[in-house]
């Protein structure tokens, strides 16, 4: 395990803290883009492996990406060959472009840097098959409901301190969210899907 790992600290935590509050949203959204048998996956962040899993069981061929050699020792375990995987820098994808039916990530847009966020999802774009779809959950900064609101934003922010995220997730709000980033990469938004009581969203975009 690589010293310079910016996840060692929570991989071995994260299945058990923080995946229970995204399971229920990834359901979502694989209602959301159903999954359909032989489509190319591409699942850029792809942590534990816990994402990957509905695509490999509905018969897609996946791929997972990440940036943390920790993650992607447990999603090895998890997926074994069933689906590839790959250790990456974070900037670029190794694949060539239009390849993919779907890319998605779930809760990456908003660690990525500032100043890297519109050529990361550029980057999204360009694996993206004309008639694919990108696919990504990530933190949404409208109006709250119920219960869940207030109780998940408050939890969001103790584990973005705890990951040591949280100045991403305030330049991430300054700068729009989700919309704001694909304003400035001329991406368009397909489909919202509000989750988590408001405090989560799943966006279908364009390539």
């Amino acid at each position: 395990m690589s010293a310079n790992d910016p996840y060692r600290r929570v991989a071995g935590v994260y299945d058990r803290l923080i995946e229970p509050m995204q399971a229920g949203v990834r359901r979502v959204a694989l209602d959301v883009v159903p999954p359909e048998p032989e489509w190319h996956v591409l699942d850029v962040g792809c942590g534990t492996g816990t994402g990957m899993v509905p695509y490999v069981e509905a018969g897609c061929m996946v791929i997972g990406v990440d940036v943390s050699t920790a993650m992607l020792e447990i999603a090895t375990a998890r997926v074994g060959d069933r689906a590839e995987l790959h250790l990456t820098d974070g900037d670029t994808l190794p694949f060539d472009g239009g390849r993919f039916d779907l890319v998605t990530t779930s809760m990456v847009l908003h660690e990525v840097p500032a100043d890297a966020r519109t050529a990361f999802v550029t980057e999204l774009a360009r694996v993206a098959k004309s008639d694919g779809r990108l696919l990504l959950i990530d933190f949404r900064f409208g109006s709250l409901r119920g219960w869940r609101g207030p109780t998940f934003r408050g939890l969001s922010g103790v584990i973005e301190r705890f990951s040591g995220h949280y100045s991403g997730y305030r330049s991430f709000k300054a700068s729009g969210g989700v919309p704001g980033v694909m304003g400035e990469a001329g991406l368009s938004i397909e489909r919202e899907k509000i989750a988590g009581g408001g405090t989560l969203a799943i966006y279908v975009v364009a390539p």
